[in-house]
């Protein structure tokens, strides 16, 4: 049996933006940067082990994703090239980053005296990416202490640096003026270390903001998965990669000053028709949604009033043609061939007041994924 809310996965959307990407990136760079792939959480919703392993067989130089349990998921799925782990390690089991082949990233003095020991006790050579903090100010070595936190580091016998990176507070904002401090502080930081080592630095936004951090690796998420990150534009042929869809199970009709839905925060000033859709908050949808939030039902848009329960919402289709059980609802994509026919997830982010990355990553562990390449 098949919930009615599902999430449809479109591989063929994937592959196609990781091949955008790399064109876009052989447009203003000889040789053009290396691919990372972030697929961290979940794969921003998309799920790991598939999005993963497609991204990988598409070419995608590397994968990145936030801890150690994650890298072993996407091992255990296939994947067999380099995985990054982004996060911090001092307090973590490391047994997973030798026994599955993981590169851990080593932000603190900490961390790397964990792994150094970890290494040793296996009589083991750990390859791992340095982080250094050019004014994020959560992990990472600070880019002006260097000279007297790298000696231990770089000296430990059983540690190999592989690649050293920094990560910009403020790509998506454009304008602001740490994202230029934090490219000049990471230039002088790596006057500090080995000129020979790769470095990378740019994520969705940075990638399309600045052609100078892009180095020799890059490492988009949003992107990837059809998504501009908010307020940037781009010509990047992009194709969504997600939609979510469910189906009325409910029609009802409202009489003047009736309310739906908890708190009664919704009330008829005249008569109204009510469709009941089974998507709630505990599938990922926002309360937020019910100020401003619409699907597409028949073709056509219809607001979301009333609370968003745990497992319902209600949405107004008393303009709509006989709307019916059964009938599709779309909450993320496309009804129909014209632009308003199409709710991206931007304009969801933009109606509820947050950002696409919250949107995707909420969508919950209940509601199928089904993969397709269409």
């Amino acid at each position: 049996m098949i919930r009615s809310t599902v999430a449809r996965i479109d591989l063929a959307a994937l592959r196609s933006n990781l091949r955008a990407v790399r064109a876009f990136l052989g447009t203003d760079a000889a040789p053009a940067p290396r691919i990372m792939a972030v697929v961290k959480a979940n794969a921003y919703g998309h799920g790991a082990e598939r999005v993963g392993a497609a991204l990988e067989q598409a070419g995608a130089d590397a994968l990145a994703c936030a801890d150690i349990e994650e890298g072993i998921v996407l091992r255990r799925a296939g994947v067999t090239g380099p995985i990054l782990v982004f996060g911090a390690l001092s307090v973590s089991d490391l047994d997973g980053v030798f026994d599955y082949g993981l590169t851990p990233t080593i932000s603190t003095p900490s961390a790397g005296r964990a792994v150094q020991a970890a290494a040793a006790r296996r009589g083991a050579v750990c390859g791992y990416h340095l982080k250094v903090d050019t004014g994020m100010h959560r992990l990472g070595f600070r880019h002006d202490n260097l000279r007297r936190t790298l000696p231990e580091l770089v000296g430990s016998p059983n540690l190999r640096l592989e690649a050293v990176y920094t990560h910009f507070a403020t790509a998506d904002v454009p304008g602001h003026q740490l994202f230029e401090q934090q490219r000049l502080r990471f230039e002088e930081a790596l006057t500090e270390i080995d000129a020979r080592v790769p470095r990378h630095a740019a994520n969705s936004a940075a990638l399309l903001r600045d052609s100078r951090v892009w180095y020799d690796t890059v490492r988009p998420g949003l992107l990837l998965y059809g998504i501009v990150p908010p307020p940037l534009a781009s010509t990047i042929p992009l194709q969504p990669v997600m939609s979510l869809t469910s189906r009325v199970v409910a029609v009802k009709g409202l009489r003047p000053g009736e309310s739906v839905g908890y708190g009664a925060r919704f009330t008829a000033v005249g008569p109204r028709t009510i469709a009941v859709v089974p998507a709630g908050y505990a599938d990922g949808l926002d309360l937020r949604l019910e100020r401003g939030g619409q699907v597409l039902v028949r073709g056509r848009r219809a607001p979301i009033v009333g609370a968003v329960s745990m497992d319902m919402m209600t949405v107004d289709v008393s303009d709509l043609d006989a709307v019916a059980p059964g009938d599709e609802v779309v909450i993320i994509g496309r009804q129909g061939s014209d632009s308003w026919q199409q709710i991206d997830v931007r304009e969801m982010a933009a109606a509820i007041g947050t950002i696409p990355y919250e949107i995707v990553c909420r969508i919950g562990a209940r509601i199928e994924r089904q993969y397709t390449e269409a």
